[in-house]
């Protein structure tokens, strides 16, 4: 994740006069040390907790689980902006507090032994378990913490930077001791966010460059550490058997499985078939139609495989088509808005999906902080200020956006949108009145599975004159068109938690539009959007969070930036019949981590494939 810095790291030790050591500890004298923290309450679980609730903390250990993954990868460093990442690589780091999947707005000490979190939550102190190690013994130190932090913000993703914008310093106060401080206008979710951090060792990228890809197997501290490097083919994760915090409440009943394996396959349904085959033991289903007809094999006929559909309780998010702002020819409201007019997800979910989706609306859907209706009171409030800046639709006309049922009463429509947006049709192609040029759009994809979905979006667009195509590419050709924003449109996604905070500064705001693999893929920059966001990061309540979301909401969803799709609302889930797994699973997030091989069920199977 970083390549190391000694002035970083010396930096971040003389910040620290003994004086000002002395004047934080007296400041942090009269704040309790707690296990963990929520966000607006007290966590649910107490401090002598011995397990997460919904877990089996005497699930037995051993087995493995192979799973697919899709195109390539060519580095072991998820954390730059170069190179494709292995799958998994987060299972090796461990984090200073980690979430319980069963809580909504809740993190206890995983890393951290102990927390003190100023009254005003101006500040945060992590107190580090002295026994924390790295899988080569070394100790992790606030050292190492302040290592991660300043390099994962200066050298890693853009993400980093819009996480921990609010953060105004970190420092090292004793060996076991860090402390981060933070603007005077912090989100009240940002001690959360730097709980999420993941520790790095120090000591191990002493003598290497960070930024630059490595198939190394890297160092971490978490339950797993990398066994094998198949660069394009395989990686394959061991857990580690004297793991130092296998023994901790947030642990125990977790990481049960011995090797963690994913396959690298051209595409899903090769995976699919391999699958079918015994090659891979579970399969994440992303699609309606093979979920309703490719499910019919010996295998699962006999009872050997099953299918799970595991319920999800954070919002759907987003998926659509994203359209690239940096093109001159969506930059027109107007011309975005003729573009959702010719998706027809009615004729989709019939006729490709088997019923099975629901059309997105809001980029918070399925959650309480979409917008309905007209804006409240509370919403007017939020958005007046910028009433000469917005469209006047976004105060005069409810949400959902109407669209007429019938296709051909949406293509007219559309095409009266290009009329006003200065194209005309000649000899059946769309065509700029101003420069002559032919209006052509090309989706860029790296997954055939895909192309059908697009097709009959392309195929309404043709009625319109729209010169329409597709392009798919192997992933590492996608990877790279994408960080250089070098696309029309693609299916892009913008998953939300159930609480929103700093990470949306990446997703709309104009800082990061132009900032290579930022995951502001719509290119965003408007001064409107960065204030509510700023607004939505700063909410000091859960009805303050839910209002200001659902202003952003709105603005977005009446600029037409993107072709919202649809979406499920539960995990499909296809498996070989060896695990176990705790029931009723946890309310908010899928736990993979909980799940064990059930001995006599493995050897069945195996049996069975060996015939």
């Amino acid at each position: 994740m970083i390549a190391a810095r000694a002035s970083l790291l010396s930096l971040s030790l003389v910040i620290v006069a003994p004086l000002t050591t002395a004047a934080l500890a007296e400041e942090a004298e009269n704040v309790a040390t707690v296990h963990g923290l929520s966000l607006y309450d007290d966590p649910a679980l107490p401090a002598d907790f011995t397990h997460f609730p919904y877990v089996n903390p005497e699930a037995p250990k051993g087995g493995r689980l192979v799973r697919s993954a899709i195109g390539s990868f060519d580095t072991t460093n998820p954390f730059i902006i170069r190179g494709t990442p292995a799958t998994g690589l987060a299972q090796i780091y461990d984090t200073l507090m980690v979430s319980n999947p069963d809580e909504p707005f809740s993190m206890y000490g995983l890393l951290a032994e102990g927390i003190r979190l100023a009254p005003d939550r101006q500040w945060i102190e992590f107190d580090l378990h002295p026994e924390a190690r790295f899988h080569d013994g070394e100790p992790v130190t606030a050292e190492d913490v302040v290592f991660s932090f300043e390099t994962l913000r200066d050298e890693g993703q853009p993400f980093y930077g819009a996480y921990y914008a609010d953060v105004t310093s970190v420092q090292v106060l004793d060996e076991d001791t860090v402390r981060f401080e933070f603007a005077e206008n912090n989100s009240r979710e940002l001690p959360l966010i730097i709980g999420q951090l993941p520790v790095l060792p120090a000591h191990f990228w002493a003598d290497r460059e960070f930024t630059a890809p490595t198939l190394e197997p890297l160092l971490g501290s978490g339950p797993y550490r990398i066994a094998a490097v198949e660069p394009s083919r395989r990686i394959v994760y061991q857990r580690v058997d004297d793991y130092w915090g296998k023994d901790l409440p947030v642990n125990r009943g977790r990481y049960n499985i011995d090797r963690l394996i994913f396959d690298y396959y051209r595409d899903q349904t090769v995976a699919l078939e391999a699958f079918k085959a015994g090659n891979l033991d579970m399969r994440i289903e992303s699609s309606a139609r093979q979920w309703a007809t490719a499910y019919d094999f010996p295998a699962a006929n006999e009872g050997f495989v099953k299918r799970l559909s595991v319920p999800d309780g954070q919002p759907a998010g987003m998926q659509a088509y994203v359209m690239n702002l940096r093109r001159d020819k969506f930059r027109d409201a107007r011309v975005r808005e003729a573009i959702n007019l010719a998706f027809d997800f009615d004729w989709l979910n019939d006729n490709l999906f088997y019923g099975a989706y629901q059309r997105t609306h809001s980029f918070f859907e399925n959650s309480d902080m979409a917008a309905q209706g007209m804006p409240s009171e509370a919403e007017l409030a939020i958005l007046e200020p910028f009433r000469d800046e917005l469209p006047a639709r976004v105060f005069e006309e409810p949400l959902p956006i109407e669209q007429p049922e019938d296709m051909r009463a949406r293509l007219a429509k559309a095409l009266e949108l290009f009329r006003d947006a200065g194209y005309e049709v000649r000899d059946g192609v769309l065509i700029d009145s101003r420069t002559g040029r032919p209006f052509t759009l090309e989706v860029l994809l790296f997954d055939t599975q895909f192309e059908r979905v697009v097709q009959p979006l392309l195929r309404n667009l043709s009625r319109l004159g729209v010169q329409g195509s597709i392009r798919t590419v192997d992933v590492n050709q996608y990877l790279n068109r994408l960080r250089s924003f070098d696309f029309d449109m693609i299916v892009g996604s913008f998953p939300q938690s159930a609480n929103p905070g700093n990470e949306q500064r990446e997703y709309w705001t104009s800082e990061y539009a132009d900032s290579p693999q930022s995951r502001n893929l719509i290119g965003l920059s408007n001064p409107v959007i960065d204030a509510l966001v700023e607004r939505l990061i700063r909410a000091e309540s859960r009805e303050q969070l839910d209002t200001a979301a659902r202003a952003l909401d709105r603005v977005l969803r009446w600029g037409f930036y993107v072709i919202p799709q649809w979406f499920l609302g539960e995990t499909r889930i296809a498996l070989w019949d060896k695990f176990a797994y705790p029931q009723p699973f946890p309310e908010y997030n899928l736990d993979l981590d909980a799940w064990w091989v059930d001995p006599e069920r493995d050897t069945a199977i195996t049996n069975r494939q060996r015939r």
